[in-house]
């Protein structure tokens, strides 16, 4: 059985009155890869620095194994900008136990595992995704027994989340990552988390990857809506009592009057768990019926003598949604620039068509003045913003997009990474447009906004041009993908796990540390679900496992009629009834879930030990 590695019990965390989460009571066990999800607001990260012990809980208690090895990165990682990437890894190493020598090797094993090909490049020359490596590494190379992630994937570009996807489930002996990126945690996690005030017991924690975690997730709220309506049918029932006179009443037990006090109460914090804020996102689009809006013919483009782009022909058509693909530094924004006429290219022409609107999403988030309130930002001028030809009151466009009235004064400084996303792309739905050009919208939104943002790409009627790290958003919006390889070339793809396949068949290493790393082996974009091993006689197996495989079949049977009793003891209407046997119940389905997943996994690992 795995070692438990830390606990929390009733966890709590307020900010003066208002309780970001609490009553959450959980462990970490040795080989744990979990991934923490949750709206923007719902404190994963004060929930990681706690687990990390940088902060304190207001309530509850967290405990630690005793010597525990702990690693903690960061959103955005800071260093110091004239120290070399080898100073930074052999200052992680710092009052080791290690001598000179394993100092040496360690250093030089973690810079070929991170892509790092230049020992002496200085951190303050990396790019964002460099430094969120070097970031990582410096807490691999601590041989962390539980590594905490910020938000990894931020910075990173593609190859950059390749790599931490081959390397993340291999390093550390348990892991927890907070991402919004779902083909991440589908390729890296065992187990997800979701920290929402939602759920009834403040989480939602699923053993599987995050597929499996969508299925029991919806199971768990279906359980949790079946429940709340038995119980209003309930209070229904009672409040007619209740409203009986007053003789009749004060014949009954007193003690019925105080049940139905409680299901009144119970009721009213279900009803309040429930309610959901969604992100209101619709872009604005002209009635143009123009069928080329942008042109672009033998398009060529240098930087520094490095070309960018080279001889493209390109035609932006109302319907296209063109998503580009590449490297940090491939030259993605620059296209974006070029296709807008922000730009000028070096050779080849450009041609919009007449009175052409296009608004374009800058990754930098330049629109935002920090100085200036939310209000200014929002409404320009005045109480009021027109959308769609009508007027809107700024109170009631602020909460569209999940802002609060007492918030409207707040300075755009003030605001966390997804309140900033959340205004730009309302300024951008002010302004109808023919083409829109998104460079990263997607950074730092939670994943319900995501899913909203991609409902409305995928209706926007003109054309749309896309960069993204979010694959799945990628695949999802895109109907044609090219990918620019930084050296002038663009190869059309058919979607992101072909881009993959051929990244791993062609990539050349770098000269530099600054220049993308190497792809790590290509994967599928989405787990298969566990497939049983063939049933043919294993060979070179020790008595012990020899005797383990020939009951191997039998054991995944009997832990398959568990899976399905548990299954069917949470479609029990009965059970729907009661919400605490609810509970019980969908604990017992993880719990039958798990062990004939880990069944499945150890007859793969004993057929692979046969076939030796």
């Amino acid at each position: 059985m795995a070692e438990l590695l830390l606990s929390c019990q009733d966890l709590g965390k307020a900010f003066g009155s208002a309780p970001l989460f609490e009553g959450l009571s959980f462990g970490v066990f040795e080989g744990d890869h979990i991934g923490l999800v949750g709206p923007n607001g719902s404190g994963k990260t004060t929930l990681l620095k706690i687990l990390a012990g940088l902060e304190e809980p207001s309530t509850g208690t967290r405990a630690a194994r005793k010597r525990l090895r702990f690693g903690f990165v960061a959103q955005d990682p800071t260093f110091d900008p004239d120290h070399t990437v080898e100073q930074i890894l052999r200052a992680a190493l710092k009052g080791g136990t290690l001598d000179p020598h394993e100092v040496d090797t360690n250093v030089a094993i973690m810079m070929g595992k991170s892509g790092f090909d230049d020992p002496n490049v200085k951190t303050g020359i990396l790019s964002g995704g460099w430094k969120k490596r070097l970031a990582i590494a410096c807490e691999l190379i601590r041989e962390p027994e539980l590594l905490l992630l910020d938000e990894p994937t931020n910075h990173l570009d593609l190859e950059g989340i390749l790599w931490l996807e081959d390397l993340l489930p291999r390093e550390p002996e348990a892991f927890v990552a907070i991402s919004h990126d779902r083909y991440f945690l589908e390729s890296i996690t065992s187990r997800m988390i979701e920290l929402n005030k939602a759920f009834a017991l403040g989480m939602c924690d699923v053993a599987g990857n995050y597929s499996r975690y969508l299925e029991k997730k919806d199971d768990l709220l279906a359980g949790q809506a079946a429940y709340q309506d038995s119980l209003r049918n309930r209070v229904r029932g009672e409040l007619v009592w209740l409203s009986r006179k007053a003789k009749a009443r004060t014949r009954k037990a007193q003690a019925r009057i105080d049940e139905a006090g409680r299901m009144q109460s119970e009721l009213a914090d279900l009803d309040r768990r429930s309610q959901k804020s969604i992100v209101g996102i619709d872009f604005a689009a002209t009635e143009r019926r123009t069928k080329q809006l942008v042109l672009a013919k033998g398009l060529s483009k240098s930087y520094g003598g490095r070309p960018i782009v080279t001889n493209l022909d390109l035609t932006l058509s109302p319907g296209l949604r063109l998503g580009l693909l590449g490297g940090n530094g491939s030259g993605k924004t620059t296209l974006m620039r070029l296709l807008a006429g922000t730009e000028k290219p070096d050779a080849g022409t450009i041609k919009h068509a007449d009175a052409l609107q296009i608004v374009m999403f800058d990754q930098h988030r330049s629109r935002l003045d920090p100085t200036v309130s939310l209000r200014q930002t929002l409404g320009a001028t005045g109480d009021a913003v027109i959308f769609n030809g009508r007027s809107v009151n700024v109170v009631g466009w602020a909460k569209r997009f999940m802002f609060r009235p007492e918030q409207l004064d707040t300075p755009v400084s003030r605001l966390s990474g997804g309140e900033k996303a959340r205004v730009v792309i309302a300024k951008l739905m002010l302004e109808p447009a023919d083409v829109l050009l998104l460079d990263e919208p997607t950074n730092d939104l939670d994943i319900p906004t995501l899913e909203v943002l991609e409902e409305s790409l995928l209706e926007f009627p003109g054309a749309l041009v896309l960069v993204t790290h979010d694959r799945y958003l990628l695949d999802r919006v895109s109907t044609q993908i090219l990918a620019l390889d930084g050296r002038g070339g663009l190869t059309p793809f058919a979607d992101c796990a072909q881009w993959e396949d051929a990244q791993g068949r062609e990539y050349v290493p770098p000269p530099t540390a600054t220049a993308p790393a190497p792809v790590a082996a290509s994967r599928p974009s989405q787990q298969p679900a566990p497939q049983k091993p063939s049933t043919g006689k294993a060979k070179k197996l020790g008595y012990k496992d020899q005797r383990e495989w020939d009951q191997m079949e039998a054991n995944v049977l009997e832990a398959e009629q568990a899976l399905e009793a548990a299954q069917a003891e949470v479609a029990d209407p009965a059970i729907a009834s009661d919400y605490q046997a609810l509970i019980r119940a969908n604990e017992a389905l993880t719990e039958a879930q798990g062990a004939v997943d880990r069944l499945y996994a150890r007859w793969a690992e004993l057929e692979a030990l046969g076939a030796i």
